[in-house]
């Protein structure tokens, strides 16, 4: 009987190798989730970039405003002349309505009065300091009165008022400076 051939060992027969482990992914091109983070951030930046903007058009223009006002305020000190102050005024508070609405220069009397009144928070808007106020009144009729109606009170009253209308209207913020 012949002798079975005897069994390969394992070591002889299938030469082993290490492990290969594969190589490790550069870092070129990013995964998708990367690209969308990186999309959200411009988008974001962008974002950023624009409200910043608007905000300091707001402000510049409010300073604009709130200067002009001043002006008025500080030729009346100078030299007092009531029907000016409230020819100056009402075109103000006009240019500064349109950002509010754009069909505010149409209004005249009783409905620009109701306007400006509007702007205020409901609690001083029902006391309608416009409409039924000396110093709102004024704003309609300071020009149409006799020289001897004219006071400079109501001048300087209507200068607060439109102060404070404006400080509540600008604080409101513009639809569209």
């Amino acid at each position: 009987m012949s002798a079975a051939p005897a069994a390969p060992t394992q070591a002889a027969a299938l030469p082993l190798h290490d492990i290969h482990l594969p190589p490790t992914p550069g870092w070129w091109p990013p995964a998708p989730g990367w690209w969308l983070l990186a999309a959200l951030i411009v988008v974001a930046i962008l974002v950023l970039v624009r409200i910043t903007r608007r905000r300091l058009h707001a402000r510049r223009w409010h300073a604009r405003v709130r200067g002009e006002l001043d002006r008025i305020a500080a030729s009346h000190a100078a030299q007092a002349d009531p029907v000016r102050v409230a020819a100056d005024v009402s075109r103000l508070l006009r240019r500064a309505s349109l950002t509010i609405a754009p069909n505010a220069a149409a209004l005249h009397g009783d409905a620009w009065l109701d306007f400006l009144d509007a702007q205020f928070p409901p609690d001083e808007a029902q006391r309608a300091p416009f409409r039924g106020g000396r110093a709102g009144r004024a704003l309609l009729d300071l020009q149409y009165r006799r020289d001897g109606d004219v006071a400079d009170d109501d001048a300087n009253a209507l200068l607060e008022l439109a102060r404070r209308w404006l400080d509540r209207a600008l604080k409101a913020g513009p639809a569209h400076v």
